[in-house]
């Protein structure tokens, strides 16, 4: 059943003229239909590039509005509407632009987990990937960066040199692990490295053997001669490794590790997203849609 359905989906997509873009984060089965996997921002400029007319994400709704920011002829369709992103949620363009005003000369460095309408008030983007390039390449030494806590602490380490404000947002998902998940995970596997995504808290990052974003991540361990990884991201990568890598072995940092909002995504979704029966379009006018793609720009201005 689950095949016969997966290969409906891979001829209809074909049928309709539709790119499928499935987050790290989906299960195996959609990641197996579509055209791309990976980070937000890398789905984002393979959907500039697609051929598609309609492009159907898999993943939460930021991610689903970047694609439309970047490609604003095509169709965007988000595969389940209800999959949104607590991070992104935090902050709004009213908060950000009261904080705005009580930092004269700060440039604003917004985590692309941010919505289209917090994205129009912020000077610059960044990918957990690209945050410690981008905030260095920065002419100014005072950046509020917003709205992840832990990932801003983490590029604020890297450059000591600049002034950082930061405030108290972040993946609730990410920020669950503690010390003692370390050390328990550790302790049961003490020949595996750790490599964790820099949303998790310092505590956390500090006993890591490399931080990176989920892509990096993955890399690191498919590239490595070890054979065995504690992963410190959504448990979704685990089993993409445990996959990709069966000669390796790979053990979640937590059980707990699980985003709800990017397991609400089902295959029965991705098939109503192609057969226009389900999921939401994204719609967003010229003026947000403009004001909010500049800071993406200045992104690939400074290298991201």
């Amino acid at each position: 059943m689950l095949k016969d359905l997966q290969q409906e989906i891979m001829r209809l997509k074909k049928e309709r003229d539709v790119c499928i873009l499935a987050h790290s984060y989906m299960s195996e089965e959609i990641c197996e239909v579509a055209d791309f996997t990976g980070d937000s921002y890398a789905l984002s400029l393979k959907a500039r590039t697609a051929p598609q007319s309609t492009v159907v994400m898999c993943g939460v709704r930021f991610m689903a509005e970047t694609v439309k920011m970047l490609s604003p002829e095509k169709k965007v369709i988000l595969a389940n509407p209800d999959a949104g992103c607590p991070m992104a949620e935090q902050m709004d363009k009213e908060l950000i632009s009261q904080v705005k005003e009580s930092l004269p000369g700060y440039t604003v460095v917004a985590y692309v987990n941010t919505t289209a309408q917090l994205k129009t008030v912020c000077d610059v983007c960044v990918t957990s990937s690209s945050a410690v390039k981008i905030c260095r390449a920065i002419p100014s030494d005072n950046i509020l960066f917003i709205p992840d806590i832990n990932l801003g602490t983490y590029v604020k380490k890297q450059i000591p040199e600049k002034n950082f404000k930061l405030l108290s947002g972040g993946c609730p998902t990410h920020a669950r692990m503690t010390k003692a998940d370390v050390l328990k995970a550790k302790t049961a596997h003490p020949e595996a490295l750790f490599l964790v995504h820099p949303e998790c808290r310092p505590e956390v990052t500090e006993l890591a053997d490399y931080v990176g974003s989920t892509t990096g991540i993955m890399d690191y361990a498919e590239k490595s001669d070890k054979k065995e990884f504690i992963i410190g991201t959504e448990n979704a990568i685990v089993q993409h490794l445990q996959f990709r890598c069966p000669d390796k072995k790979f053990y979640p940092l937590s059980k707990d590790l699980i985003c709800h909002n990017m397991k609400i995504t089902t295959l029965a979704d991705v098939y109503g997203a192609v057969v226009g029966e389900s999921g939401e379009e994204m719609v967003m006018d010229e003026q947000t849609r403009l004001a909010a793609v500049k800071c993406i720009e200045k992104m690939i201005e400074y290298g991201g």
